[in-house]
């Protein structure tokens, strides 16, 4: 069962400040593991203890199964798993994950993260104030959980 009203139209692109969103596919197997790999031990001071994820021996494999599975998800409107990437997809440049709550009076878990070696750059701060915007001008949530923090989501104008 969807957390989103039936005639809700899932964004399928956004575009953002040096990159853009959209759904991730199997086929972004080889940059997504490149991704995550490379930026393991940000995600896993911020995923680790929730998720357990990414374990270190995560394997090219196990990350196919991970984007087939997000894939799925986001066909059935079940959650939805956004590629950041570069504006002409040579790289991933993290991820944004939109999900059903757990917990009462929240509308939606939004997680979000930019790799490792693109933090300095300030990509992750810039990914930070596009999704409160996105969120705000195209999803329909009122109160979200970011990055496990809580959130109430309101316009604030165009999206950078």
């Amino acid at each position: 069962m969807s957390f989103l009203p039936r005639d809700f139209t899932v964004p399928v692109r956004a575009e953002g400040p040096g990159f853009h969103l959209r759904s991730i596919t199997v086929h972004d197997l080889a940059r997504d593991y490149d991704a995550v790999m490379s930026s393991r031990d940000h995600l896993w001071a911020r995923f680790g203890a929730l998720w357990g994820w990414p374990p270190a021996d995560l394997s090219i494999t196990q990350d196919l199964v991970d984007l087939g599975w997000h894939q799925k998800e986001f066909q059935l409107r079940r959650s939805f798993n956004y590629a950041v990437m570069a504006p002409d997809e040579s790289r991933l440049l993290g991820c944004v994950y939109i999900d059903p709550p757990d917990e009462a009076g929240i509308d939606a878990e939004v997680w979000f993260w930019g790799r490792q070696d693109r933090l300095a750059d300030g990509l992750e701060l810039r990914l930070e104030t596009f999704v409160r915007r996105w969120l705000a001008e195209a999803w329909s949530f009122a109160r979200v959980l970011l990055n496990g923090q809580p959130h109430r989501v309101a316009p604030e104008g165009p999206a950078p």
